[in-house]
């Protein structure tokens, strides 16, 4: 696994082992995880979407503790994934990194509890399964509009965005942080430092 550019976010590049029958590759190893994040993936929930293309979902994150951290890879077609740091008082604050995720490369991201996601499909039926530290809780997840001006996140040119409504009416990236919605980076980081220690978060 190699670190991105933002505290906190990786991307799992695996061998992939063509042959006359198809390819085979691993999209997840414990022990790789562990070594480049300093703790083991606590999985509690998978999910898995379809787009059509121009689809774009999220930015979403979740209230930290705790937080929801997501292991993502796209099994089929292409997608632009885009992890945003959203932590108040991180170095990084407001800074976002794209990877491409598609079918023929098997990359995978790791965007850990309280960074902001996204993505937008690159082609149809675009097929995203990711796993999740924490279920799902309608009551502690936010959003920030992906199509903030002042985020300024490079979507492909030339794509219309096809929004859920509620990414469409989601605050921008400051009118969530004056409404209190963002997570705190040194609470974040006090809460990694639990989840390296093997302590109940």
């Amino acid at each position: 696994m190699r670190s991105l550019g933002i505290d906190g976010a990786w991307v799992f590049e695996p061998k992939v082992l063509p042959d006359d029958r198809g390819s085979f590759h691993e999209w997840f190893r414990g022990d790789a995880f562990r070594e480049a994040t300093g703790q083991d993936l606590n999985l509690s929930q998978a999910n898995h979407s379809i787009s059509r293309a121009g689809t774009l979902r999220g930015v979403h994150f979740a209230d930290v503790p705790p937080g929801q951290a997501k292991y993502v890879k796209c099994v089929r077609g292409a997608v632009l994934d885009v992890v945003v740091d959203i932590r108040v008082g991180s170095p990084t604050f407001g800074r976002w990194e794209p990877v491409r995720l598609d079918d023929e490369d098997h990359r995978a991201v790791y965007v850990s509890e309280g960074l902001g996601h996204a993505f937008m499909a690159l082609t149809d039926d675009a097929t995203v399964v990711y796993l999740c530290s924490e279920g799902y809780a309608p009551g502690r997840e936010h959003g920030i509009n992906p199509l903030d001006p002042e985020l300024g996140i490079e979507w492909p040119a030339g794509v219309t965005p096809l929004l859920s409504e509620k990414d469409a009416a989601a605050p921008t990236l400051n009118e969530a942080r004056e409404r209190g919605l963002l997570p705190d980076y040194e609470e974040c980081r006090r809460f990694y430092a639990k989840l390296r220690a093997g302590s109940p978060a």
